[in-house]
């Protein structure tokens, strides 16, 4: 991983234009090839990004006030411009493969538990391995449906926006593999919030919310009318 703290400006350039004016930012470049500008106000979210695979240019200044120039591009042909007027700290370091997320007891045995009944997703689904790893972490449980499409499902407790976000961006990495692609999601919760289904839908992604007790074999003894 490479972090530049510097003075810049930035601008993008695809499917529309945006500009970020001069300010001190944190630019992270990742070994998957990714390329993030952060501000030091909105925790990890970045004010700009561009997703791997991507290409990065870097160039001097063209006049006294630049430190560098860096031109971003991926596949699509988007662009994200960087002008340094000032590069306060520039390092790199090798970080090594992450061991993931190691998570707390519930959200692990849900995990656990719907392996081992795949079928609750829906007939015809068969298991192809649980902790799926890929180069931006682990998929929770990799499976395909009744008609052999590959499935990737995400898991959560509680399901929110940031779950949704994390599933895209397995399901972008995974469908590069052309012995898995084409890949849909499954966003799996014990409760989904609103804005979570709502942004899983429009990006196609199906939302599954998970009943514990049934999971594991515990009758509800709660009256039901139907």
């Amino acid at each position: 991983m490479r972090l530049v703290i510097a003075r810049c400006s930035v601008d993008y350039a695809g499917r529309l234009t945006a500009h970020l004016p001069s300010a001190p930012r944190l630019v992270l470049v990742k070994a998957d090839g990714s390329v993030s500008i952060h501000a030091d106000d909105r925790a990890y979210k970045p004010l700009n990004w561009m997703s791997p695979p991507c290409t990065v240019k870097e160039g001097p200044g063209d006049d006294g006030d630049t430190a560098a120039v860096w031109t971003v591009s991926n596949k699509a042909g988007e662009k994200l411009i960087i002008t340094m007027e000032e590069i306060l700290h520039d390092s790199s370091h090798e970080l090594g493969v992450d061991p993931g997320l190691i998570k707390d007891g519930v959200e692990a045995h849900l995990q656990e538990l719907l392996a081992d009944r795949i079928e609750t997703l829906g007939e015809g689904y068969s298991l192809i391995r649980r902790e799926y790893m890929t180069a931006i972490g682990p998929v929770d449980i990799l499976c395909r449906d009744a008609e052999g499409q590959t499935v990737a499902v995400e898991i959560k407790r509680r399901g929110e926006i940031d779950g949704v976000e994390q599933l895209t961006r397995y399901l972008d990495l995974l469908n590069r593999d052309p012995h898995l692609a084409p890949v849909r999601g499954i966003f799996a919760a014990q409760e989904i919030k609103p804005q979570a289904r709502v942004l899983a839908t429009d990006r196609g992604i199906g939302c599954t919310v998970l009943d514990y007790d049934a999971l594991r074999g515990i009758e509800d003894d709660k009256l039901r009318l139907f």
